[in-house]
């Protein structure tokens, strides 16, 4: 079992940058893909960012080339920089995990981003 917490969300004008950081209670090495989901009220949670061991990230288009995803396995760790948001990225976010050997799915409990416009 991993526990997953995260932390970094908050309110912010548009325009502005918020960094999420995604802790992981073991090692995330045997994880094979480490995302981002968010979810907007009234809406369905939707994949914002994902990174696939030895693959390179795939990004949602709404949020390529103002979004980066990244991992540091040393710090059991999966970050995303999210930079010029906007008030529509306004949602709450979620850090997901997914192990393929016994089909693991980890989810975090979410942390609220909120972009003023």
């Amino acid at each position: 079992q991993v526990q997953l917490v995260e932390s970094g969300g908050g309110l912010v004008q548009a325009g502005g940058s918020l960094r999420l950081s995604c802790a992981a209670s073991k090692s995330i090495f045997a994880i094979n893909v480490m995302g981002w989901y968010r979810q907007a009220p009234g809406k369905q949670r939707e994949l914002v960012a994902r990174i696939i061991s030895g693959s390179s990230p795939n990004y949602a288009d709404s949020v390529k080339g103002r979004f980066t995803i990244s991992r540091d396995n040393a710090k059991n760790t999966v970050y995303l920089q999210m930079n010029s948001l906007k008030p529509e990225d306004t949602a709450a976010y979620y850090c997901n995990a997914q192990a393929y050997l016994g089909g693991f799915v980890y989810w975090g409990q979410g942390t609220q981003v909120t972009v003023s416009s």
